[in-house]
């Protein structure tokens, strides 16, 4: 039996594919290579190609022995989503309905999705958890929240059995740096700063220093990327033991600033990079921390590598492997 990865180019799904193939799970990975890189797939059966194509995911599970599915395939970026909506509602929203309706066709029962915390939008109360009420504040985090209904559905109608992750912030690489972050382009904190720290960019932009915080930066939980690849290991197991359908968030409950952030960087990279403060952005939280209560309690799951210093350590591995001197 073999499981399908799709977007398993990608940051997350690339860490969740080497994981399986570390265990000895077969994995087909679907990716359009649009932002993935599949220099980044390291085991399995690559297929470059669209979950939007159904003739061609009726081929996949035809040809295949697929018994579950992990959802990896959307855009992204929140900015983006605001200026370009469409994008992000044809290719998160339409696409996974395409994908969800060949598995019903092809009678594959088992499927775990990557949702996302942004459908809580600005939540009031920390550590956030499964209950809380969801309010997406941008069409990135509404196409998820959207999925998420859809896949509810689909649950009831169509007899499918599901686990949906919302991650807080993915950070880190693989321990021993065969593959990591790699977006293009980046625009998540970690690899932003490390840029800085390597001169691939001049300075880093710290956005808002007056929010009601400890040292007046935004709060957010880094949770390294093996332990989400490892999440999903356990949901699949999970599920094709008999789990029930489940929501789950993925954190660490460790909240680190903007600031906080930057001196682990420089202790790190042993660089002084520059760092320039600036005004808020519209929409960013003050706080946003994730309780992994129930997904203790549901796939026994526990972040291994919680330290912000290990995730920053190992950021900073991959990010002189892949950029080294290159600006």
């Amino acid at each position: 039996m073999s499981v399908l990865i799709t977007g398993g180019a990608g940051y997350i799904g690339s860490h969740t594919n080497l994981l399986f193939g570390e265990h000895g799970y077969d994995t087909i990975v679907l990716d359009n290579l649009v932002y993935g890189h599949k220099e980044q797939v390291l085991n399995g059966t690559f297929i470059k190609g669209d979950i939007s194509d159904g003739a061609l995911l009726d081929t996949i599970f035809r040809e295949n022995k697929i018994e579950a599915v992990i959802h990896f395939a959307a855009f992204a970026y929140v900015g983006e989503s605001v200026t370009n909506p469409s994008k992000y509602y044809n290719n998160n929203v339409a696409s996974t309905i395409a994908l969800l309706d060949a598995m019903v066709r092809n009678g594959v029962k088992n499927f775990i999705f990557s949702s996302t915390c942004a459908t809580y939008g600005v939540p009031s109360v920390m550590p956030v958890t499964e209950e809380t009420a969801q309010n997406p504040i941008n069409p990135y985090g509404a196409s998820k929240l959207m999925i998420e209904r859809i896949v509810r559905d689909y649950a009831s109608a169509y007899g499918l059995q599901y686990c949906v992750f919302r991650y807080f912030n993915a950070a880190g690489a693989d321990p021993s740096s065969r593959i990591g972050e790699w977006h293009v382009p980046e625009t998540h904190i970690i690899p932003c700063i490390l840029d800085a720290a390597i001169g691939r960019r001049k300075e880093i932009c710290i956005f808002g220093t007056d929010y009601p915080t400890r040292d007046g930066t935004c709060i957010r939980d880094y949770i390294h990327v093996a332990d989400l690849a490892d999440a999903h290991l356990k949901a699949y197991e999970y599920l094709r033991d008999g789990g029930e359908s489940v929501f789950l968030n993925l954190g660490t409950t460790n909240g680190v600033s903007i600031h906080e952030l930057v001196d682990v960087a420089k202790k790190v990279t042993g660089v002084d990079f520059c760092v320039k403060e600036t005004e808020r952005r519209p929409g960013d939280p003050p706080e946003l921390i994730g309780s992994m209560k129930k997904a203790e309690r549901v796939l026994g799951w526990k972040p291994v590598h919680s330290d912000i210093n290990e995730i920053m350590m190992h950021a900073w591995n991959w990010h002189k492997k892949l950029y080294g001197g290159k600006k």
